[in-house]
């Protein structure tokens, strides 16, 4: 594994983690919160992003508009089931989820939840740093670069796996924020 290899791995993972920190409630309404949502329609699972449009009039209000009138109900079973934790209002033609604001208690677990998430995208980081480091390793055994050059390698990569964790160190702080203050 080359070294910018390594680092397009370990930005890809930030990016999944940014992803999943997007689905998290701070209290104001956000259309990625229904990202994980996905729609039992004609017999397939298919992500709510497909089915309908997605938008947010106001800061407290999710408005779903289904592309097919007759998925309707099957997506307010879908919002019902999910851990999304709101309850799908139907008017017969949309979809509204009235976003409440967040008590203490659930603020703390959408922190512990954010941690979660940054704790795995911190393990998928050094994932990718131990198959680099081994990599750089059996070159520098095989003779194919040298050991200093080896060496070199791996701590390039160390410091790529810092960088990185020092980001979702970051990332994790703003969200954290943004849950306890909204």
């Amino acid at each position: 594994m080359k070294l910018a290899e390594a680092e397009t791995l370990m930005q890809k993972s930030i990016e999944a983690m940014k992803r999943s920190l997007n689905t998290i409630r701070t209290g104001r309404a956000n259309a990625s919160l229904l990202d994980r949502i996905t729609v039992e329609y004609y017999g397939t699972e298919t992500p709510l992003r497909s089915l309908a449009t997605i938008s947010t009039p106001d800061a407290s209000t999710i408005t779903i508009q289904p592309f097919d009138p007759s998925s309707l109900t099957d997506i307010e079973r879908s919002i019902s089931l999910s851990d999304v934790g709101l309850v799908p209002n139907n008017d017969g033609s949309a979809i509204r989820l009235n976003i409440p604001p967040l008590t203490e208690e659930r603020r703390k677990d959408f922190v512990k939840m954010a941690g979660k998430i940054a704790e795995e995208g911190k393990v998928a980081i050094r994932n990718i740093r131990r198959d680099a480091i081994d990599t750089a390793r059996k070159q520098g055994k095989s003779g194919d670069i040298s050991e200093d050059e080896s060496k070199d390698l791996q701590d390039k990569i160390q410091g790529l796996t810092d960088k990185y964790t020092g980001q979702i160190d970051k990332i994790l702080a703003e969200k954290e924020t943004e849950i306890t203050t909204v």
